[in-house]
């Protein structure tokens, strides 16, 4: 409904029965050719076929995915076709991996096993 109008459309979603394959070639041909897609939630959201038709198509400018429908890539995956496309940006799902993330969640499991402890 929304993707012939935004130029930015970003997943931070699960992935369900009603998310799966959501980005497909019917919301692509929906889409501006300006708009940029980001995926940053689960990589089945995305048909990643029909990404490969979209971005080949000039169906939308560019594409950033921080997931894919399998992980690692696999040789196979439709996007290994796009490899040296600069309109492709693909990273590791690593977000939550920096020094001060896992400090974090290292001082989160600190406490919780400190407060457990204390109840028993």
């Amino acid at each position: 409904e929304i993707a012939d109008k935004c130029d930015l459309i970003t997943f931070h979603a699960p992935l369900n029965e009603r998310t799966k394959g959501l980005m497909n070639r019917v919301a692509f041909e929906k889409m501006k050719p300006t708009s940029i897609l980001l995926n940053l939630g689960r990589g089945p959201i995305i048909n990643e076929e029909d990404l490969v038709w979209a971005i080949q198509n000039q169906k939308i400018a560019a594409a950033g995915l921080d997931v894919l429908s399998a992980e690692p890539m696999e040789r196979e995956n439709p996007l290994t076709r796009l490899a040296w496309d600069e309109r492709l940006f693909i990273t590791p799902h690593i977000a939550w991996a920096s020094i001060e993330a896992r400090r974090r969640l290292m001082d989160t499991i600190y406490a919780q096993i400190e407060e457990f402890l204390k109840e028993s």
